[in-house]
């Protein structure tokens, strides 16, 4: 993922449902009640993690049993030191006391308790980074450094790998245009990452690749769930039951593709994300910011978003305004010659289409205007207005080329644009003989786009030669 590539809105949940969900998981719920056990006897080595013999009174506590309890006690430790739910007092005597961030965690707002979680959370996907390395020991050269080489382990390509990962999750939920997200198969999240897009079937050792690197993600989706940030069913280890042989990474069975591991990314997890990928320097919309923007904001803002998405944030800018100084806004920042205006004019007759009749006089007032006057009558026609005036030639002439052009700017090439394209050359007879008339600026990139869309060579060809004329009338 490119951080120059736009990233879809994502919807997220209030922040006070957020820091509810926050403080139920697991991970941060048991870091706070080791923070809150901690005391005046409490000990920790040069790391600040939980001397061993504390560990099992830990564990204990938590209610932690079996061979991984002291290892889930000491994992919850790390994210109380971490997120600041324990401050060490003294280093040399290992002495610790409670943090200045445990109090936000009952008495701080939603956005505190938020931060808390999200410093938990950068400690759980960076202990996610790190495999099991049995053999650290023997890495390590006389002067006390560890020979990563010698692991055959890149912290940074380990990190970088799982950072791509997330992305690609958060990615996938984000382009889910509703509530709520599909579960991902494991095998495809790896493949996302190993597979180059322009291959067309993999080869033996891409294949190796992937499913190795589905073993991977196995373990760290592990560790990522009790933090919050996915819900994870793991790989089937009935699969494992053949000596060392991993899940096959190519093509499998849909009703067996849950057995190969399924990940969704929660809510809260989309939240974190997005924080994460703020602070990176990309841009992650969150549906919702632009309510309290100027209607230029809204139409620019929501030219790249899918249609729900756009939806659903042009009905909350609305929630907060009277309608009919809504519609009057809308319409004067639906106006311009630029290149991103049809656009800005399509979202703007989406906007209004949510809009009552207490709208009709700002529609009514750009009537005559040459850019708003078609889609005003639009919309007064759909709900039966009376005294709408009958639309010039030349006006349908040039809302139809402004149409066109918004769809192209919206899904370029796409399958229900070229229906568009054939119905208007059907129903419109010399359609091409009078649009390369049409003074709009992109009348020739638009009979252009018809010409390549254009199934049928002859009507094609039309357009071809109208969009040469339309160039040739403007010397381009």
């Amino acid at each position: 993922m490119s951080d120059s590539s736009p990233l879809p809105p994502v919807r997220l949940l209030p922040e006070a449902e957020l820091a509810r969900a926050a403080l139920s998981t697991p991970l941060l719920s048991r870091a706070a009640r080791l923070a809150r056990w901690a005391g005046p006897d409490t000990r920790v080595d040069a790391g600040g993690e939980l001397v061993e013999e504390q560990l099992p009174a830990a564990a204990e506590l938590l209610g932690l049993t079996g061979d991984d309890a002291a290892a889930y006690a000491g994992e919850a430790w790390r994210v109380a030191v971490d997120a600041g739910l324990v401050e060490i007092v003294d280093e040399e005597a290992g002495t610790v006391a409670a943090g200045q961030e445990l109090g936000q965690l009952t008495g701080g707002s939603p956005h505190d308790v938020l931060a808390v979680w999200q410093a938990a959370l950068e400690t759980v996907i960076a202990d996610a980074s790190v495999p099991d390395l049995d053999g650290i020991v023997d890495a390590l050269d006389e002067g006390g450094e560890v020979d990563f080489s010698s692991l055959g382990w890149d912290p940074r390509a380990e990190a970088d790998f799982l950072d791509g990962v997330l992305g690609n999750l958060y990615l996938l939920t984000a382009s889910e245009d509703g509530p709520g997200a599909a579960p991902v198969p494991l095998p495809a999240l790896a493949a996302s990452m190993i597979v180059p897009s322009d291959m067309g079937e993999p080869t033996n050792d891409v294949l190796e690749q992937v499913s190795d690197a589905m073993m991977r993600l196995d373990d760290q989706f592990r560790l990522l769930e009790p933090v919050g940030l996915v819900e994870y069913q793991p790989v089937d280890e009935a699969l494992m039951a053949d000596g060392d042989e991993e899940p096959a990474a190519g093509p499998v069975d849909e009703a067996d593709v849950s057995r190969y591991g399924m990940v969704r990314l929660t809510p809260l997890g989309a939240y974190g994300l997005r924080a994460r990928l703020l602070e990176a320097g990309f841009g992650a919309p969150a549906v919702g910011e632009l309510a309290d923007k100027g209607a230029d904001a809204l139409l620019d803002g929501t030219a790249a978003f899918p249609q729900g998405a756009a939806r659903a944030e042009t009905e909350q800018w609305l929630a907060r305004r009277e309608s009919l100084a809504a519609a009057r806004e809308l319409l004067s920042a639906a106006r311009g010659a630029d290149a991103g205006a049809p656009l800005r004019r399509l979202r703007c007759q989406q906007a209004l289409s949510l809009l009552g009749p207490e709208a009709e006089p700002a529609l009514r007032e750009v009537l005559d205007d040459p850019e708003l006057g078609g889609l005003a009558r639009v919309w007064l026609a759909e709900r039966g207005a009376a005294d709408v005036p009958q639309p010039s030639q030349d006006l349908i002439f040039w809302l139809t080329i402004d149409t066109v052009a918004a769809q192209l700017a919206a899904e370029g090439n796409s399958e229900e644009l070229q229906l568009l394209v054939e119905g208007l050359a059907r129903q419109h007879a010399g359609f091409f003989a009078e649009a390369w008339r049409v003074e709009h600026p992109d009348t020739a990139d638009v009979l252009e786009a018809m010409g390549r869309l254009h199934p049928d060579k002859k009507v094609a060809k039309e357009a071809r030669k109208a969009a040469f004329k339309a160039r040739s009338q403007h010397g381009v």
